[in-house]
């Protein structure tokens, strides 16, 4: 415990104090000793780095409790599935970052709910960069991170029905091995659509 907290700069007494409110993983023990690893080393300099940020201890323990609760990285990605999306790995301060104020235990709960996030070790993953960017766009717009994926939510539904009519149509017209070449003609009529009904939709609002 003693290595801990000097690695980390903290006290011993900070390290027994995060320890009962649950911040770091008990240690491993064998016998009357009690080994410390890097994962715990990590989890400390997070807690820093958040409590930095401004989150309070009590904050920091529910995103804990939420991050602890997610899946892992490989029951979200599917290992061996195939994707056009790029993950990202990040530190629970590097997401913090990402989406400033916004990063709460409600908001994380959701995104592991949704599988946007995944765990691995002491590390997050996001299943997309462009989702990544893209989202931390918006909130850098103005539009809450809550309905930032809200929104995500709502159109996923949309998004797998059209995934299954497009797969249908493919597979029944189309001969084996070339679903994927033809994925992104199904992208562009989706696109192309979505563009055009925005039109009719902007063209719909009435004038300020």
């Amino acid at each position: 415990m003693e290595e801990l907290a000097e690695k980390a700069g903290i006290t011993v007494r900070t390290l027994r104090f995060y320890r009962e409110r649950g911040l770091i993983p008990p240690p491993r023990r064998e016998g009357r000793i009690a080994w410390y690893d890097e994962h715990h080393l990590a989890r400390l300099r997070t807690i820093a780095a958040l409590l930095e940020r401004g989150h309070t201890l009590n904050g920091i323990a529910d995103l804990a409790t939420a991050f602890e609760s997610g899946r892992d990285v490989g029951e979200v990605l599917g290992l061996g599935e195939p994707t056009e999306e790029t993950p990202v790995r990040l530190t629970p301060e590097a997401l913090a970052d990402y989406f400033e104020g916004q990063v709460t235990p409600e908001n994380l709960a959701t995104a592991l709910e949704l599988g946007y996030l995944a765990t691995d070790g002491e590390e997050i993953v996001h299943i997309s960069r462009r989702l990544l960017d893209v989202s931390a766009a918006l909130v850098r717009e103005g539009v809450p991170l809550s309905s930032v994926l809200e929104a995500g939510r709502r159109v996923r539904v949309h998004a797998d029905a059209l995934a299954e009519l497009f797969v249908d149509v493919l597979t029944t017209h189309s001969a084996d091995g070339q679903l994927d070449r033809l994925r992104p003609l199904a992208k562009s009529v989706v696109e192309a659509e979505l563009s055009m009904a925005m039109d009719r939709r902007l063209r719909q609002k009435p004038p300020a």
